[in-house]
């Protein structure tokens, strides 16, 4: 009986399919994040070529654009933020980051170097990147044959064919996919709405900046959120309406995190109006999570920031007027509370663990004040118009003239601000307070009726009504 011959054994060919770098990696992330990952090369371009000073000043992204157009059959992001140097090509388009990479510049956010590439193969075939920083001008260009090649992984380069006007990047992606470019087509006007949500509200703290995007030519407005500060309390170490402000330093990664009050408490009437007159909005509050300066949580109110947890009560329309900001800021992107994604926080990372323990605590401060307040309002909201409303910039550089104390004996140690806020005095023992609500449209009536004016106060009109019943009373 003759013996099975044994096979002659060679090295196994465990070389990367392309194919699953192009389709697969694309799989998980959204189109509007896939422009967003494009966003934030742009900026870590501003931050790699303008880094001497730049964190320096109130506007450090003042002068710096993107512009992004999307039609039918193209996608373009063009922007004037410095380019990509020859001597960072291999990182740039090696899918995946390199052991020998250079030191990522200070503020960016790019940790596994697959962003650009990931928002390429995302929405199609054939993509022209043009490039230019200072003497270095040129173009990558792929295609669909590139993608198809299995074996081919080296990218063609050629001299750029004409010097930009400023050094910057030109990525152009044409023979899209069928399904971007219907989102770009048939529902053009609901995409364009939502990417500049995405960008106004994860890039509000780089466009308050000064950096300026625009989107099929609309350039995007931020909504940046202002904490009250009662500066004239706060210089003389009394009661006033102020925001608690914590600050550290763990591992390499600073934090600053501030929380306060954006507007006056509502009252129950200002709360029913909400969606009538727009003048309290819940899109305005919670918690917004910088990291490096991207917006990676926006006015969340869930327990994933601290809302009904550890005796912070769950966000209800009375807390209206609560916000908190936390900046977390690294020159190692890799040690922020980020998912892989960068579009949220890592809910589990310990450092981000620790810190909400100071979310929580600040915002006892403001959701008892508010429960103390909330059937005297008016009495609140003297007290509230007394501050001025600061961006975040500006409460950090006011922070420096308040009274702050370490805070060892939690973890991580740093130091704290904790206001005094003012508190209502009990009523006298012969007082007692009135206090009910009814429809908008029954108290205008009645404020018609006596006032001959529709748009009386709601306390006017109560206290009006309770006068006239109580001198029927007394006859």
């Amino acid at each position: 009986m003759s013996k099975t011959p044994q096979p002659q054994y060679t090295p196994v060919d465990a070389a990367p399919v392309k194919s699953f770098f192009v389709h697969m990696l694309t799989r998980d992330i959204r189109l509007e994040d896939a422009i967003l990952d494009l966003l934030d090369n742009c900026v870590d371009g501003i931050l790699r070529n303008k880094a001497d000073g730049i964190s320096n000043k109130k506007k450090p992204y003042t002068g710096f654009w993107a512009e992004i157009e999307f039609k039918k059959d193209s996608f373009t992001i063009s922007d004037n933020c410095g380019g990509i140097p020859w001597s960072l090509h291999e990182y740039a388009f090696r899918m995946g980051p390199m052991k020998d990479r250079p030191v990522t510049a200070s503020g960016s956010i790019g940790v596994y170097g697959i962003g650009m590439k990931r928002a390429i193969f995302k929405m199609g075939k054939r993509c022209l990147i043009s490039t230019q920083n200072a003497e270095n001008a040129y173009d990558v260009e792929i295609d669909p044959r590139w993608t198809d090649d299995e074996t081919e992984w080296h990218i063609p380069v050629t001299p750029a064919k004409k010097r930009q006007p400023e050094d910057g990047t030109i990525i152009y992606i044409g023979d899209l996919y069928d399904g971007i470019a219907n989102r770009f087509s048939e529902d053009g006007k609901t995409f364009k709405a939502d990417l500049e949500r995405m960008v106004a509200t994860q890039y509000v703290s780089i466009l308050d900046k000064g950096f300026r995007v625009t989107i099929n030519g609309d350039a995007v407005k931020p909504r940046p959120v202002q904490l009250i500060l009662d500066e004239k309390a706060a210089k003389a170490k009394r009661e006033g309406i102020q925001p608690y402000i914590f600050k550290t330093k763990v591992n390499g990664v600073s934090v600053f995190l501030a929380v306060g009050f954006t507007q006056p408490i509502p009252s129950q009437d200002d709360i029913l109006k909400e969606h009538e007159e727009k003048k309290y909005s819940s899109l305005d509050a919670g918690w917004t999570i910088l990291c490096n300066d991207r917006a990676v949580v926006y006015c969340d109110r869930t327990e994933l920031t601290g809302w009904g947890e550890a005796g912070v009560p769950r966000y209800h329309t009375q807390f209206i007027a609560i916000s908190g900001i936390v900046e977390f800021t690294s020159d190692d992107p890799s040690k922020l509370p980020t998912t892989t994604t960068k579009r949220g926080v890592d809910a589990s990372s310990p450092l981000y663990l620790q810190i909400k323990n100071k979310m929580r605590e600040g915002m006892r401060i403001f959701t008892d004040y508010t429960n103390k307040w909330k059937l005297r309002t008016e009495d609140s909201k003297k007290q509230i118009e007394k501050g001025s409303p600061l961006s975040f910039a500006e409460i950090k550089l006011e922070s420096r003239h308040l009274t702050f104390s370490l805070t060892k004996a939690s973890f991580p140690p740093g130091e704290q601000f904790r206001p005094v806020l003012p508190m209502p005095k009990k009523l006298s023992p012969t007082m007692r307070r009135i206090s009910f609500s009814r429809r908008v449209s029954e108290v205008q009536r009645v404020s018609e009726y006596l006032f001959d004016d529709p748009n009386a106060h709601p306390s006017t009109v109560g206290e009006k009504c309770f006068d006239l019943t109580l001198e029927e009373a007394r006859k």
